[in-house]
């Protein structure tokens, strides 16, 4: 068993690498990277001022650039999660009743 915590929000895994945050599963058809552009000090922490919102397609046979299905900025994390949780919602939703139509 591992002592490593998987962090969530809304029940979707959150990984963090650097200033890039992803958020969603990766084998789902969508996904959200969120990069802090900048930080301010809020006493000794440092606080995520501008965030860069991305809805992602995860296909892996489309290219890079066309991967961006919507992008957005935001005002600290808390704001950006948010917009986040519901476009990825959203997107996941779409996808499964296209799939259920088709």
């Amino acid at each position: 068993m591992s002592d490593t915590k998987e962090l969530t929000y809304k029940g979707k895994p959150l990984v963090r690498c650097g200033n890039i945050i992803y958020y969603g599963s990766m084998t789902d058809k969508f996904g959200v990277k969120m990069e802090i552009k900048s930080s301010k000090k809020v006493g000794e922490l440092d606080v995520a001022d501008k965030v860069v919102v991305q809805l992602l397609t995860t296909d892996p046979n489309v290219r890079p650039r066309r991967q961006i299905i919507k992008s957005g900025e935001r005002e600290g994390l808390y704001k950006a999660l948010d917009v986040a949780d519901f476009w990825l919602t959203r997107a996941l939703n779409d996808a499964a009743q296209s799939q259920t139509q088709a």
